[in-house]
């Protein structure tokens, strides 16, 4: 039996890449008032220098906006036996006694989760700085955690996870400071089937969901990825039918905005062009932004500026400051 032993302090968040022979290695290390720093540490946990220190100062980039930061706070869910953890960023200058919309971030596939404590994005600022509360939730299938946890969702993507985003939607409605006829979400790739199965359940009661470049049928991803968690389109017919997006798209509770890159060769266009053409066939209005030349993300600055725009005045207008009055 192996037992692990702690080399670095706790708190924040850590990666490490080893050297070869396993006398070294790279240390990236974050935490809420830290950016990501790199430095090059012995096997022990010992440092030796910095690589990128990245000290939060006068002249770094990130320091003319700290002051606007909001506060994060971490809690935890229970959900078929396994923790949940969440993260809640409030907007600065946060009055408890008010109402706020809410954004919930979300991926929800099998890879790394998004709850950490670490230095937050700058988008993540974004959405707070403009009223909203942030929120996410690392449901059941995603990575970082045990095996037993990712395994979750095989065969049925789509079902434990959304079944986990339920439970933090009626968490959030349970808060007085939450505006529970205004809860949106937002997600790209996994994040944008999440976002497209989300808004048409209608236990989660979205008012608005942004879904990018979303896988909508699997059968269309690439097979090393689907089959490993989903088997085959033959032997799991069920499962595969469960995670189609279009036959849900009847129960859509809320407002949606589809995104996606019309060079995408990863997640391939006709994942939206089947979402098109069915809410065009049922007259369902929905909102539409497509990126010429661009594939599995948009990359510029002035794009990604007019796509944060984008999702901005989305939601304003939908659950923000300028949505209608509730009735």
């Amino acid at each position: 039996t192996v037992n692990p032993v702690a080399i670095t302090p706790a708190g924040g968040w850590w990666g490490a890449s080893m050297n070869r022979t396993g006398t070294a290695f790279v240390g990236n290390y974050t935490d809420l008032d830290t950016p990501t720093q790199s430095g090059l540490y012995r096997a022990d946990g010992t440092f030796v220098r910095w690589i990128e220190e990245n000290r939060l100062q006068p002249g770094h980039p990130a320091f003319p906006f700290v002051s606007r930061r909001g506060e994060v706070t971490f809690g935890e869910l229970e959900s078929h036996g396994e923790t949940l953890v969440w993260q809640m960023t409030t907007p600065p200058g946060f009055d408890p006694t008010k109402t706020y919309p809410v954004i919930m971030q979300v991926y929800g596939g099998p890879s790394g989760g998004g709850v950490k404590r670490g230095w937050q994005s700058s988008t993540n600022q974004l959405l707070t700085e403009a009223g909203y509360i942030v929120f996410r939730l690392d449901n059941r299938g995603e990575g970082d955690r045990s095996a037993a946890f990712k395994q979750a969702l095989y065969l049925k993507m789509g079902q434990p996870e959304i079944e986990d985003q339920v439970l933090a939607a009626n968490y959030l409605r349970s808060l007085p400071y939450v505006d529970d006829a205004r809860i949106g979400m937002m997600g790209w790739s996994y994040g944008g089937f999440m976002s497209l199965m989300a808004i048409t359940e209608p236990d989660m009661g979205l008012a608005a969901a942004a879904a990018g470049a979303p896988p909508t049928e699997w059968s269309l991803y690439d097979t090393h990825y689907t089959e490993r968690y989903m088997s085959t389109p033959e032997a799991n017919a069920e499962g595969y039918a469960a995670s189609d997006v279009i036959p849900r798209l009847p129960n859509m509770t809320g407002r949606l905005l589809l995104m996606h890159g019309m060079a995408d060769d990863n997640v391939i266009l006709e994942n939206s062009t089947r979402v098109i053409d069915a809410l065009q066939a049922s007259s369902t209005p929905f909102e539409l932004m497509l990126y010429p030349g661009q594939r599995h993300g948009v990359r510029g600055n002035d794009r990604q500026l007019q796509q944060w725009r984008t999702y901005l005045d989305f939601f304003d207008r939908t659950i923000g400051s300028r949505a209608p009055a509730a009735d």
